[in-house]
């Protein structure tokens, strides 16, 4: 059986999220929701959305810099839904990333034509989408880790931060980056806490958690998922 495609939906107004929920989940469509930007930036991480509808005025922060921070790691098709009808407003977020822009109120039809061209036009993804490194496979559309042949059982904090660093393997965050991708905004200055989650997540995926080969600290700075095989 052909899986319904995903479709995530970041608006803070409950209305409007019933609204769409009522127009797409007849059509064949399965939704997730999202009441804020960090919120949905987190569960379009977590959940593999195939589309997301992103409203611009959320409560913690502009539409657009949601957009900015996903189009860093997915390429998802994203339309914008706003009641924002200036050309500046289309034009920044058609430069940010996102591949349409509706305006409020829209007609139903329109909707539904957008998101069937939108997944259309979306990037083809592999059947299965797994990383390695050292012995560790993630396996990000099943969302299984291994550790060798052992199945590893995480928390939802030490997945959402392994993920986070697959998906940026390679690449130095910042202490400050990762508290914002995986507890939000709030917690910007809290360094304890990737201390402490990093700490349990290598007593796991580790061979020698002392002497870690696979999350790299960064002195002064943050870690790194090293993608060189020891």
């Amino acid at each position: 059986m052909t899986k319904s495609p995903t479709i995530l939906i970041i608006d803070d107004e409950a209305q409007i999220r019933r609204l769409l929920q009522l127009t797409l989940e007849p059509a064949g469509y399965s939704m997730k929701f999202a009441a804020n930007g960090n919120d949905g930036i987190i569960m379009a991480g977590n959940e593999r959305p195939e589309l997301i509808i992103l409203d611009l005025g959320l409560p913690d922060m502009e539409g657009v810099e949601v957009l900015k921070r996903i189009r860093e790691w997915a390429t998802v098709p994203t339309i914008i839904l706003s009641v924002r009808s200036s050309e500046g407003d289309i034009i920044s977020c058609l430069d940010a990333g996102a591949d349409d822009y509706l305006i409020k109120p829209f007609r139903t039809g329109e909707l539904l034509a957008r998101v069937r061209t939108a997944l259309r036009h979306r990037p083809k993804i592999h059947e299965k989408e797994i990383f390695t490194t050292n012995n560790l496979t993630v396996d990000l559309n099943l969302r299984i880790v291994k550790k060798g042949k052992d199945v590893l059982k995480l928390t939802s904090i030490e997945y959402s931060l392994l993920t986070l660093f697959v998906r940026n393997a390679g690449r130095v965050l910042t202490h400050k980056y990762i508290l914002e991708q995986v507890w939000g905004p709030t917690f910007a200055e809290e360094a304890q806490y990737t201390r402490v989650y990093v700490g349990q997540l290598r007593k796991k995926i580790e061979d020698d958690p002392a002497k870690p080969k696979i999350l790299i600290t960064e002195s002064g700075i943050g870690y790194r998922l090293n993608l060189e095989e020891n």
